[in-house]
């Protein structure tokens, strides 16, 4: 393989020529004779019996061109990119200009590359750290989380239907005095605070009590998902059945030892006072660093080509599709949505992300940052011990240069932490 030519036609933007020689070009027939040959017909011969050149006189001379064409481009195209001796990023607009069995073949394309990236004023980034401050409040706020989860709904029979209470009633909706599709339930349990129904209603149940009829009076959202509802004045005649309140435990040391590890309610709130000292910290901790990250990302200049974002939302997309555990495609047809649609949802991530790692990688070049051998070797342990593989599946998994250039992000990070400027105060 020879590269013919390299031209710089646009930022970022490479036209080359690649001529294979008639040599590589005949071996690849061969590659593809070899791989066809038993699924190919020829009168007077068994499958797989026919020699190639028989099979080139039936079918014609150029019956593997195609195949062997591709089998060259996809054997080589790593060596091609490394010969190119340009950061890669995609290749686009590939043509084949010239096939024959006495030249070889020529193929035509655009390299595009890694963008040109200036980074500055990433030394000695000003930021404010704000730690809140674990108050009494907070702490009772948990307290009662705890108590709620093994709180019970017990019926309430001496007073009317109260804010978080639920009332199980029964309702039907009309509209202009005409009973609609959907609009109806029978003992139906309602929080009241929940909003769970359209906007109005659930404020005009309190108040009432237990076997009264009354009526409710609403209007319906104009965004509202069924079109023959959108924006339209309803009145919903409702009865109560039931009031239900949420009894909270005592808080004693007998519940401390039911819900916790603990003894005593001491204990338990000294414990979740040290859990949320520990919380606040980090919060405080991530969102200092996604300040300093985002100045990064402010502070740098590239013309970055549209491929990789569209790429990394591709990566995204797919971590979205893995987590919810449903194809983009089914996702597509259940919600209605258009796939440029669903991208969008993705693009400022992404846009951020590329833009991020190109200032990173920057900075690491500028700093001379290095990852050595240990520290890609105790990664390699590291990822094995918490994903429970053996270390050389994870190689296997993880190309040692992908790993390293990772590591060297970690690393650049790392240090533009270390030079920041960070005043901690406390909320």
């Amino acid at each position: 393989m020879e590269i013919v030519s390299k031209n710089n036609t646009a930022t970022n933007t490479y036209a080359i020529e690649v001529k294979f020689s008639a040599e590589e070009f005949d071996t690849a027939i061969n590659v593809v004779y070899n791989k066809q040959k038993n699924r190919i017909t020829v009168p007077g011969f068994r499958k797989g019996k026919a020699t190639r050149k028989m099979i080139e006189t039936h079918y014609g001379a150029n019956v593997f061109y195609e195949e062997a064409v591709n089998t060259l481009y996809s054997d080589k195209i790593e060596d091609l990119i490394e010969q190119t001796g340009l950061e890669v990023v995609n290749i686009e607009n590939t043509e084949v200009v010239e096939v024959s069995k006495e030249n070889g073949v020529s193929i035509k394309a655009d390299i595009i590359t890694k963008p040109e990236v200036e980074v500055s004023d990433y030394k000695g980034i000003s930021v404010k750290k704000t730690v809140k401050t674990v108050t009494d409040e907070a702490v009772n706020e948990e307290v009662d989380k705890l108590r709620d989860r093994v709180s019970r709904m017990v019926t309430v029979e001496d007073r009317p239907v109260q804010n978080g209470d639920t009332a199980v009633i029964d309702f039907e909706g009309f509209i202009d005095g005409v009973a609609f599709e959907g609009g109806k339930g029978e003992k139906f349990p309602l929080e009241i605070g929940s909003h769970t129904f359209i906007p109005g209603f659930e404020e005009q149940v309190i108040g009432k009590s237990v076997g009264e009829d009354f009526d409710v009076n609403v209007k319906f959202p104009e965004d509202y998902q069924a079109d023959n509802l959108k924006g339209k004045d309803a009145t919903f005649k409702c009865k109560l059945h039931e009031i239900k309140a949420k009894e909270l435990p005592e808080l004693d040391d007998d519940l401390v030892k039911d819900v916790s590890d603990k003894d005593t309610v001491d204990e338990l709130k000294a414990d979740i006072r040290e859990k949320l000292a520990e919380r606040y910290k980090n919060e405080a901790n991530d969102k200092c660093d996604s300040e300093i990250l985002d100045n990064i990302v402010e502070n740098m200049k590239a013309e970055i080509p549209q491929v990789m974002f569209e790429r990394r939302i591709d990566e995204i997309a797919r971590e979205w599709s893995a987590r919810s555990r449903i194809s983009i495609s089914d996702y597509l047809k259940y919600t209605g949505l258009t796939s440029e649609q669903f991208r969008a949802n993705f693009r400022e991530p992404a846009e951020r992300q590329v833009k991020l790692r190109l200032a990173l990688e920057k900075i690491a070049e500028l700093e001379n940052l290095e990852v050595s051998a240990d520290d890609v070797n105790k990664e390699y342990s590291k990822l094995a011990e918490d994903y429970n593989m053996e270390v050389e599946n994870v190689k296997n998994a993880i190309p040692e240069k992908t790993l390293t250039q990772d590591l060297k992000i970690e690393k650049a990070i790392d240090f533009v932490k270390e030079n920041a400027n960070i005043e901690e105060v406390t909320e």
